[in-house]
């Protein structure tokens, strides 16, 4: 009894948000990849709310809230990465007042799974120097901002992958020197 009373607590949650929000069922469903039938069916109640920790985490990400706020939400099996850059991508998100429902539907719409994805921690600020600079124009960055976060993030994956970047500097810093007169910075 007590999973029928959270159930329709989350699907509430989830209905209340869609209409305060002016989001289209079928948008939400594009955003946290799922189908539009299925999102009807949450909030309906037709089948259970999710307790697959992707798709709640999806879910909460969309709607700016804590996973943890749905009762279904478990401990995720795949690791959630707590990264500098994600973390900075979510603040500026803030900082230029946008929710964000709005940031992610300037996205192509088969983009926004991909950038839920990046929100909740699944995957990384892309190393795609073309793709940073998407994320960067929707947030209106100029060129140096894009590129400072581009640089952090090659630094973070070269570093991950063992190199050690004192003794590799002058490579290093050849490389984003000419990093720097290819993107005209």
């Amino acid at each position: 009894m007590k999973h029928e009373i959270q159930a329709k607590k989350s699907s509430q949650k989830l209905a209340d948000f869609l209409t305060k929000n002016s989001l289209h069922k079928k948008d939400f469903a594009e955003m946290i990849g799922v189908t539009l039938s299925y999102v009807y069916n949450l909030i309906d109640e037709t089948i259970p709310f999710s307790t697959r920790s992707t798709t709640l985490e999806r879910i909460a990400t969309v709607m700016d809230v804590a996973p943890e706020e749905f009762e279904e939400y478990k401990i995720p099996q795949e690791p959630i990465l707590k990264d500098d850059t994600i973390e900075l991508l979510k603040s500026m998100i803030k900082e230029k007042k946008m929710t964000i429902v709005t940031f992610l539907k300037a996205f192509p719409r088969k983009k926004r799974v991909e950038i839920v994805d990046m929100l909740r921690g699944a995957y990384p600020i892309p190393i795609d120097f073309k793709e940073l600079t998407m994320i960067g124009q929707i947030l209106d960055l100029d060129k140096n901002d894009i590129y400072n976060i581009w640089e952090e993030r090659i630094k973070q994956v070269l570093e991950t992958n063992g190199m050690n970047l004192a003794s590799n500097s002058a490579l290093i810093n050849s490389m984003f020197e000419c990093a720097r007169k290819y993107a005209d910075i």
